[in-house]
């Protein structure tokens, strides 16, 4: 992974081999980006999404294996319990042009990734809310 910054901006190049999640992680850990927001594009040969059941308070998840463009990659950075959190959602275009979307748990970089993430000067935390079975953004 490279990078550049531009004020709050980070302007980051992911290659080939590399999983977005965790890398992202790691990448706001190092550069302590605490809250903030994400989007990008690219290309992925794997990938781990997920749906939340409301009714049932539970994630399925399904892999797809393949050739995928990122058609959008969107989220949100938080802190749950002091560390770093990455809410990711994804949608994937196939080479007859199906769509998948979901919750990103995980993907590897097939090509490229082409990621934007806009730093917020502050900090907003999450705590499980058992009504909802989620990770809620937390205001204090």
């Amino acid at each position: 992974m490279e990078y550049k910054k531009f004020g709050n901006t980070y302007v980051v190049r992911m290659d080939k081999g590399e999983e977005i999640v965790s890398t992202l992680k790691k990448f706001c850990q190092q550069q302590n980006i605490r809250l903030g927001s994400i989007k990008g594009i690219g290309a992925v040969d794997k990938a781990t999404i997920g749906l939340f059941k409301t009714d049932e308070k539970k994630y399925y998840s399904t892999e797809l294996n393949g050739s995928y463009e990122i058609t959008s990659l969107a989220g949100n950075i938080s802190t749950m319990n002091g560390e770093v959190y990455l809410h990711l959602h994804i949608n994937l275009s196939d080479e007859h042009y199906k769509t998948y979307g979901g919750h990103l748990n995980s993907a590897t970089i097939s090509a490229t990734g082409e990621i934007l993430i806009e730093a917020i000067d502050g900090m907003v935390d999450r705590e499980f809310n058992d009504n909802v079975g989620l990770n809620l953004l937390k205001f204090d």
